[in-house]
């Protein structure tokens, strides 16, 4: 009788729900994953490595920039000349991740730096997880540096945040 309640709690076992605790976790490690996928894609500029930073496009991704440029082909032409000379002319780094429970689409934003460290922008980028495992970039958007309040600060009446 033992083995019988012992073998079918092993067998309902996997169909319960991912407790709250679990599902952070999973989330947590996914969230980790993505961020060693972003600094590596940061690395690839650095590097001067434009097959590097090809590798992380996925084969539908959108750069939605001035013109809107769709699937690898398009992006690898238009940031090609960001790849010219030995310095490259910004760096990022992520600071804020996002993980969808599904565990399979995730924001990452952060910094955009000029090479004296100002900063000049703040990237936004959305991966998904492939059939393969490996985090690709399907919607990237960078926008200039915001001149917004400090976090916490008061805004002036009829002022708009």
């Amino acid at each position: 009788m033992k083995h019988t309640v012992l073998l079918a709690m092993m067998a309902v076992l996997p169909m319960l729900p991912a407790t709250q605790a679990g599902a952070r976790e999973s989330t947590a490690t996914l969230a980790e994953q993505v961020r060693a996928a972003e600094t590596a894609f940061a690395k690839s500029m650095a590097d001067r490595d434009l097959a590097a930073f090809t590798r992380f496009l996925a084969p539908d991704a959108v750069f939605v920039q001035d013109p809107v440029l769709r699937g690898p082909a398009a992006i690898v032409a238009g940031w090609r000349g960001f790849f010219d000379g030995a310095a490259a002319p910004f760096s990022w780094a992520p600071d804020t991740i996002a993980v969808l429970d599904s565990g399979r689409l995730a924001l990452s934003s952060g910094p955009v730096l000029a090479p004296d460290g100002r900063r000049v922008g703040t990237f936004n980028s959305v991966w998904r997880r492939e059939r393969d495992g490996h985090w690709r970039i399907v919607l990237d958007h960078g926008c200039p540096a915001c001149r917004c309040a400090p976090a916490g600060a008061a805004l002036s009446p009829g002022a708009t945040p």
